[in-house]
């Protein structure tokens, strides 16, 4: 595209003024006439012109008077004057006003186009140049504006490596003052650990021009608020300078909120969030590494399993607050218990391992199990009061009970299993036999979820009797598992299986129906009175529709509510206590009887018994064994004089012997059941009793 230029041409004489446009005329030039002084300023007020062809002489004053308005006005008009003085001073006049050119009459046509096409060029030049001028000062403002504001930190280094610019962001991050940095060395604000570092690739870069550089780097800080100081990301890209040198240009972004974020959530990863343990994949790590390291020694390390007894009944009780400060403290406990290069982590729940590497003999194992029993022993300090902790603990030793992180790990679990099935609160080795029951649990857990497809459960029945009336009262239904290989199996094999694999609620529902069943044909022989016990888990609790389930299952068998009782431990009482007291409330006001099984042998309160409407308690049996004669025994004198003031009745489990149940009267406790009266039996055998209930009184 062509570029246009206005031309504004000044001359007294007319047929000048219409001759130029033709001789001067070219693509995008555009020319207005002005005849004076007076004319041609009101031209120039109204319009800019690229050019002016001005006449020395005019009617009413000499060009002299356009220049003197022109520069005034700091216009930027080219000038050319077209004269026929003669005297030199005329043109000196002209050029020192401003004129761009100056031509005497009289002139060659050429002469005035090549006058014309000079002052057209510059001037276009001239215009160019200022405008790209005022470009780049707009794009240095901005370039300053930027690194001003900027987040990041901008500096420049000289070929010495001491600064010679430094953004106003070191007084905000780093808390000095930037005239104070300026010709000051760049590691005056590196961190000591890192200053080596720093210096070695400052001292690479100076080397070469071209390659730039990321480097991670610790800043000091002087204004007190992080003595640590910060961490900086470092893009740094060599410059050269006026000596010749090779100096630097950095940016030096702030990072230390990311490397915290990156530290929190590696941490996180590599551990467990309630006790700050490693979790169960860095120990794995770790344990892969001291294995790595015992095989180049010869070496001996264990790996102990430990898990928490009971640990379930304080969840259960005190809700899962009090479970996790329990753990918190069961950890700090467990670590002061080993040495400085051991491991202890956290697998989740209550199970925690521990690594014990470079161990000479078995007896230090031994020794560290030890310490763990010890140091469990004093009571821990919960809201609720002190618990005491004990823990069962398996061992494996490498290289003896394995050779990988997985076959350790599992044999020190399948070593744990066997403490609680010898009554916990204690440590074992593994041994290679062990193997058999673990695998043997495992098969019970495959045979456990078939069996009520297999129609392997069956009920017995215990008779609840009245001593003082000779009478039975009711029935408590036992649930009992026939076993294809194992036999006849009583729920403490095989409960605790069902509730972790979650089975436990079909269980339920099976045994309340097959009880109901069994309630209903014993009616229709005539025992109306007599009332069925059912047992129900603490799991079977945490399910929404428990209370409209058992309800439904009554009327199905058109029972009477009040001929049933629901057995509950105590420990399921305190869990939940507003959950589980809404359900109980609402079975209470369907008319069925609440009992709470096993009274006393948990965190017995006297507070729930107000809260939740149970109709009986039932004396554990535990109490009822250490009855020696006919001495009175405090624990039961207090739970029936608790029965008595709240109304409730009260029935003693585990009567075995004649002087039991003499002392149990004694005390004020009628009903019980125990092996002294009859042992868990089929329904059969349970219709004859209530036929002839003197079969279970005997001589007595």
């Amino acid at each position: 595209m062509e570029p246009s230029f206005r031309i504004l041409i000044v001359d007294d004489d007319p047929a000048l003024r219409r001759t130029f446009p033709h001789v001067l005329a070219q693509p995008g030039r555009s020319f207005d006439e002005a005849a004076s002084i007076g004319e041609t300023i009101a031209r120039l007020e109204q319009q800019h012109y690229d050019l002016v062809l001005l006449d020395y002489r005019l009617p009413d004053a000499s060009g002299l008077a356009v220049l003197d308005w022109l520069v005034e006005r700091r216009r930027d008009e080219a000038v050319i004057i077209i004269s026929g003085e003669d005297a030199i001073d005329a043109a000196i006049s002209a050029l020192r006003r401003g004129a761009d050119n100056y031509v005497r009459k009289p002139y060659h046509v050429a002469q005035l186009q090549r006058a014309v096409d000079g002052a057209l060029h510059k001037g276009a030049l001239e215009k160019t140049n200022r405008a790209m001028g005022l470009r780049l000062k707009a794009s240095e403002r901005l370039h300053r504006y930027l690194v001003e504001s900027s987040p990041d930190l901008i500096f420049t280094l000289d070929a010495e490596g001491r600064f010679s610019y430094i953004s106003p962001r070191v007084s905000s991050l780093l808390g000095f003052e930037r005239k104070a940095l300026l010709r000051r060395p760049f590691t005056t604000l590196i961190m000591p650990e890192d200053i080596d570092r720093a210096c070695s690739l400052l001292a690479q870069s100076s080397t070469s021009l071209t390659e730039n550089f990321n480097l991670e780097l610790r800043l000091r800080c002087n204004h007190g608020i992080n003595n640590d100081g910060i961490t900086v990301a470092l893009t740094a890209s060599p410059m050269p300078t006026h000596s010749g040198g090779a100096g630097l240009y950095g940016v030096a972004r702030d990072i230390s909120e990311r490397k915290r974020a990156e530290e929190i959530i590696s941490f996180q990863a590599f551990h467990d969030q309630l006790t700050l343990l490693p979790n169960r994949v860095l120990f794995k790590d770790r344990l892969e590494l001291a294995i790595t390291q015992a095989q180049r020694r010869s070496g001996t390390l264990a790996v102990m399993f430990i898990d928490i007894d009971r640990f379930k009944l304080v969840n259960d009780t005190f809700g899962h607050a009090e479970g996790d400060a329990l753990l918190r403290a069961i950890a700090s406990r467990l670590s002061s218990t080993l040495r400085r290069g051991d491991t202890l982590a956290r697998l989740g729940g209550d199970e925690f391992t521990v690594l014990l590497p470079d161990i000479k003999l078995t007896q230090d194992a031994e020794l560290i199990g030890t310490k763990i029993l010890a140091a469990l022993e004093t009571p821990i300090a919960l809201s609720h009061g002190d618990y005491r902790v004990t823990a069962s603990i398996g061992i494996a030793l490498f290289p003896r009970d394995g050779s990988t992180a997985e076959e350790l790990t599992r044999n020190a679990d399948v070593a744990m299993y066997q403490v609680k099935r010898a009554g916990k609160n204690a440590f074992r080795f593994f041994e290679p036999s062990f193997n058999t029951h673990h695998r043997e649990r495992i098969a019970l857990e495959n045979d456990l979820r078939d069996a009520l497809q297999r129609k392997e459960f069956e009920l017995h029945y215990q008779p609840q009797v009245s001593v003082s009336r000779r009478q039975i009262i009711g029935m408590e239904a036992l649930l009992r598992w026939n076993h294809p290989v194992l036999g006849k199996l009583t729920p403490n094999s095989f409960i605790e299986i069902a509730e972790e694999l979650g089975l436990i609620g079909e269980i339920s529902r099976w045994v309340l129906e097959e009880a109901c069943t069994q309630l209903v044909q014993w009616r229709s022989d005539g025992h109306l009175e007599v009332r069925m016990s059912v047992n129900m888990s603490a799991l079977d609790f945490d399910r929404r529709d428990i209370v409209s389930s058992i309800t439904d299952c009554l009327q199905r068998h058109a029972l009477p509510p009040a001929r049933i009782e629901l057995e509950i431990t105590e420990s399921l009482m305190m869990n939940n206590a507003a959950g589980v007291a809404v359900k109980v409330k609402e079975l209470r006001g369907a008319g069925i009887s609440i009992a709470i099984d096993d009274f006393g042998t948990g965190y017995s309160a006297l507070a729930y018994l107000q809260s939740f409407p149970v109709s009986t308690l039932k004396i554990d049996r535990s109490f009822v064994r250490a009855l020696e004669g006919p001495k009175s025994n405090p624990i039961i004198s207090a739970i029936t004089g608790i029965a008595r003031g709240f109304d409730l009745d009260v029935v003693a489990e585990g009567v075995e012997q004649l002087h039991q149940a003499e002392t149990l009267q004694l005390l004020g406790c009628d009903i019980m059941q125990g092996y002294h009266f009859a042992r868990p039996a089929p329904a059969h055998e349970a219709l004859e009793w209530l036929r002839q209930p003197e079969l279970l009184f005997g001589a007595h």
